[in-house]
């Protein structure tokens, strides 16, 4: 073994050691927090942890709260004004992470709020939110105008803005505020199940049984998605799989015979034009027909198309919310936050079940065990060796807004303790849902103006998995339905047969192959790997042999790529991504 391998696995163990710590610290902070909820010097120390664990965005979210605090703190008409002031005095012989000690309660106000508009300005800034950032920068300075760290920051924050935006003339109004941050299962996560164990298999049958009797939920192996734009794949080319769930026929399916009918208490609308159900976002019957609206009878502004909706809205969700305007805080919002509007409404309606029914939002039947696409901790992890490659790129789409101050919004128009409530509502739990519902949302369009105006996670029929030549097609009305095609693309006999695997499809499969890989790559993260595709892009791989230069068409596919990506995180995002990776809105549109 050579000196520079050595150095290198000395150097791996010292940075597993320093995580290892950091870890455990993390937890003695939670468990603290939960002991101490309104104590704003732990949730400062436990943002410096999640900073140097290399998570920026949960050091924003823990700097925010904090950030709170300091404002019941100051204000005696607060609500927690008292256990918060209480809290701070139990610090004032130590400080905050040394500074301040000694000097009273005020003097560490002050401390406390400059490290918060310290951490929310880097962090934030980390994160690709420059807005934000920008703003607490603002704020910070205007508190503490000589601090150096925040106008350090603030010069950096409008540096990158300018390259951003390739222009040196900036207006803080105009910098990005999309970001991306990591995309994993925490390491302090324990509700995350094993979604191919048998208890899994076994939960998900008994519920299929309920809405597709004929079909069954297995461990299959799916075609890795792409990362390169490869135009065919030789018949000797071995193609590497992975391990996803599935769904398949335990028995004949005729054409045109229904196979899944499917309703979802995650279903959410931001409809501005048509009323609609409550409940399922269908439209709600005309005034006079024969089929009448069910209004709660609390709150008469929610009306449901039908007494069974309003029973199972009742059964599931609306209770935490009645009255209390919690969807107004995602909807009225500017065109291009329209996808990110409707998962922020995904994530109200989710909070919203799980004070319902008492149950912790990642317990959940709807979202426990949906695919998150997330990644191993360890690809997303920040390298701490100066000979490390570069940084990874973070895939969960993140704002301070929708991550961070929504949430938060949300919860206190349904009078939950945003302190207290710690263990069921903290930012890594958004993260996590948010991951789930960007990998497996489907969404309605409004047919006036083409925006997604109905968002729903249906966890039950996003167990099918995509093929581009699919066996089924769905629609999506008062519930998801999903039959058996009559007609397949490459003419083989309709209906699935027992033991077939039932292929459904998230794209308009009447795409040519490269559009239709352009969209596997923006909403699932590669390319399209399915077998026609693959044969398609080989036939077009024989054609240019035949006199087409290749390695121009496939620049051209692939700058056909760039500009389709870019013209995409304009309209979602209006900007792009800070390492170059255009947002997505991860929902399957249906007209």
């Amino acid at each position: 073994m050579s000196s520079i391998d050595t150095e290198s696995d000395e150097e791996a163990q010292r940075a597993h050691m320093a995580t290892t710590a950091l870890l455990a610290r993390r937890t003695r902070l939670t468990r603290s927090l939960r002991d101490s909820p309104y104590d704003l010097v732990l949730y400062i120390e436990r943002a410096v942890a999640h900073s140097e664990l290399g998570y920026p965005d949960l050091a924003a979210g823990d700097a925010y709260r904090a950030l709170l605090l300091t404002d019941e703190v100051r204000d005696e008409g607060f609500e927690y004004h008292e256990v918060a002031a209480e809290a701070l005095r139990g610090h004032e012989e130590r400080g905050i992470l040394g500074e301040g000690p000694g000097g009273g309660v005020t003097a560490l106000l002050e401390v406390a709020s400059t490290r918060c508009y310290r951490i929310l300005a880097i962090s934030l800034l980390l994160c690709g939110c420059l807005k934000s950032a920008h703003e607490f920068c603002e704020r910070g300075r205007e508190k503490a105008p000589g601090d150096e760290e925040l106008t350090q920051a603030q010069e950096y924050i409008i540096n990158l803005a300018r390259r951003r935006l390739k222009t040196e003339t900036v207006n803080p109004e105009d910098f990005p505020d999309q970001g991306l941050v990591r995309r994993e299962v925490y390491p302090w996560n324990d509700y995350e199940p094993d979604r191919y164990s048998k208890e899994t298999l076994e939960f998900l049958n008994a519920e299929l049984a309920k809405v597709a009797p004929k079909c069954v939920a297995l461990v299959t192996e799916l075609p890795t998605l792409g990362d390169v734009l490869d135009t065919g794949v030789d018949s000797d080319f071995t193609i590497p799989t992975n391990k996803q769930l599935g769904l398949f026929a335990k028995e004949d399916i005729g054409p045109m015979e229904t196979v899944l009918h499917e309703i979802s208490a995650l279903t959410v609308n931001n409809s501005q034009v048509y009323p609609l159900c409550d409940a399922c976002s269908t439209e709600l019957p005309d005034v006079g027909s024969e089929e009448q609206c069910v209004p709660c009878e609390e709150c008469v502004e929610t009306v449901y198309c039908s007494q069974d909706c309003h029973d199972f809205a009742m059964e599931t969700y609306h209770p935490a919310v009645c009255d209390r305007e919690v969807d107004g805080i995602a909807k009225n919002t500017h065109q291009r936050e329209t996808a990110n509007m409707l998962h922020l409404l995904l994530l109200g309606r989710a909070l919203a079940m799980s004070a319902t029914q008492d149950i912790h939002p990642l317990e959940l039947k709807e979202v426990k065990y949906i695919w998150g696409d997330f990644l191993p901790t360890s690809s997303n992890a920040v390298p701490y060796s100066p000979q490390a490659g570069p940084p990874p790129v973070w895939t969960l789409p993140f704002s301070f807004r929708a991550n961070i101050t929504g949430p938060l919004d949300m919860l206190e128009k349904m009078e939950i303790d945003v302190f207290a409530g710690l263990d069921k509502y903290d930012l890594w739990i958004f993260n996590t849902l948010y991951s789930k519902f960007r990998g497996t949302a489907s969404a309605r369009v409004n047919k006036l103006d083409g925006r997604p105006e109905v968002a729903a996670v249906h966890p039950l029929w996003c167990l099918a998995n995509h093929d581009c030549d699919p066996n089924v097609q769905w629609e999506w009305g008062m519930r998801m339905k999903l039959w058996a095609r009559g007609e397949r693309i490459d003419g083989r006999s309709p209906g699935v047969a027992k033991g077939e695997e039932i292929m459904n499809h998230y794209c308009d499969i009447e795409l040519p192959v490269q559009e239709r890989r352009e969209w596997a790559k923006g909403s699932l993260g590669g390319y399209c790997m399915c077998d026609r595709c693959r044969r398609e892009a080989k036939k077009e791989e024989e054609v240019a042999a035949n006199g087409v230069d290749m390695a121009a068409m496939v620049s051209m596919v692939n700058g056909m790529s760039m500009v389709h990506d870019i013209s995409k995180a304009h309209e979602m995002a209006a900007n792009e991504q800070p390492n170059g990776v255009p947002e997505v809105s991860g929902i399957r549109q249906i007209t």
